[in-house]
């Protein structure tokens, strides 16, 4: 590729080719802090419009459903509504959407070749997510979004979203995730969530372990934050995602966007709620086949929970992996009593754990494992049984096997 000194790229990157240099920046790893991605915010004039909203979720778990509701809720009040959510599953463009549409390849091709040039210019070269986060900006900006839905990547006091002002700041349950991070027990992690707290900004949480709720109140005390917390769920409307923890993120979804001073109606709610798409949570991919990431005990456990819900009585045949980091021996104490058998197999990451490393964590009364050299391999062995197949333990594996299943092009990443 030729480039004009001085002039940036002297030609617009194609689709693919200003993926593989997106990704390439991987190579930066993770930044926790807010100066870089603030710097590149204002340089390419990413920061959200005057008069535009801005809903920040933080948590553990249910991050990704709560975004979805409160985008589908506000898109059926009206509001032209910008969603920046991650990791993606298959496409890169997942991550980025406006009214429910994916960022074009064309448009998004043309930003990153802007980027990139901007980017070389800089002292310290922008992470991959910080890079993520300036386009699906700078896109909400152009198509004059009116309100924005930001998901924190991590933590939440120097994650990269916290860089954009909030007008609203959602946190959903906390548990132990990341802690090479953010920190050994409940306290630390949740002072690590309540760092996207905004003076005089409302905050609204999940129900919370007594530690964590503490340490919530205090940050929003000291920042002058009126904080309040959900305390029963949103019942009597039909929901499009599974379980009964779905109810609990829903009613978060809603008083964010009540705080944000949206005009919500039964009928608005209920059409956002049916409506919602949240793809690898509990989804039935096909008939007897479910995806859900799982990736930590506390998902786990709502997994477990909601599996001997819709399947009352029902043996699952599971297929696991995992990435490292993990807690993997926490999530397969969980998992393994749904199975009647499970399939370990490798997922397409640098992180991945291998299956014989994944077949040490399963507890000593498990039922029995095979290994597998490939998710394909492990889906044709799990698919041979009689019960049901339940593909869980990484977001990363259920993005695998959601491409494979769809028969779509997989966009892994690492991040």
């Amino acid at each position: 590729m030729r480039r004009n000194p001085g002039d940036g790229w002297s030609y617009t990157m194609r689709y693919q080719e200003s993926l593989d240099w997106l990704y390439s920046t991987q190579m930066f790893g993770i930044k926790l802090g807010l100066e870089g991605p603030r710097h590149l915010l204002k340089e390419y004039l990413a920061y959200p419009a005057h008069g535009v909203t801005v809903i920040h979720v933080a948590g553990t778990n249910g991050k990704g459903s709560t975004c979805a509701m409160i985008d589908s809720i506000a898109r059926a009040c009206g509001r032209r509504c910008g969603l920046f959510t991650s990791p993606h599953l298959i496409d890169f463009r997942e991550r980025i959407r406006v009214s429910g549409e994916e960022i074009p390849e064309d448009n998004c091709a043309a930003m990153l070749t802007e980027l990139r040039t901007l980017c070389e210019r800089m002292e310290n070269h922008p992470t991959f997510f910080e890079i993520t986060l300036v386009l699906a900006m700078r896109w909400f900006r152009i198509r004059e979004c009116e309100l924005i839905v930001l998901e924190t990547g991590m933590g939440g006091r120097l994650d990269a979203t916290t860089a954009v002002p909030a007008d609203v700041c959602v946190i959903t349950p906390i548990g132990l995730d990341h802690m090479q991070y953010l920190g050994n027990s409940i306290e630390e992690i949740a002072a690590e969530k309540a760092g996207i707290f905004v003076t005089g900004k409302h905050a609204i949480s999940a129900p919370q372990e007594s530690g964590a709720r503490a340490v919530l109140e205090k940050e929003a005390n000291e920042r002058r934050s009126p904080l309040e917390f959900v305390d029963q769920p949103l019942l009597g409307y039909p929901m499009a995602l599974a379980g009964e923890h779905q109810t609990w993120n829903a009613a978060l979804a809603t008083a964010a966007l009540h705080r944000a001073g949206l005009p919500l109606s039964s009928d608005s709610v209920g059409y956002g709620l049916i409506h919602v798409s949240w793809p690898g949570r509990f989804e039935r991919i096909r008939p007897g086949v479910v995806l859900d990431g799982a990736h930590n005990p506390q998902a786990a456990g709502v997994l477990a929970a909601t599996w001997r819900q819709q399947f009352s009585g029902k043996k699952a045949a599971l297929v696991f992996s995992a990435v490292g980091g993990k807690d993997i021996a926490g999530i397969l104490e969980i998992l393994a009593p749904l199975a009647s058998r499970i399939f370990l197999c490798p997922v397409d990451s640098p992180r991945a754990v291998m299956t014989e490393e994944l077949a040490g964590y399963l507890p000593n009364n498990a039922s029995p494992h095979e290994t597998f050299e490939s998710f394909e391999k492990a889906f044709a062995a799990a698919t041979s049984q009689a019960d049901p197949v339940l593909i869980a333990g990484s977001l990363f594996l259920v993005g695998e096997a959601r491409a494979f299943l769809t028969q779509t092009s997989f966009q892994p990443s690492m991040q």
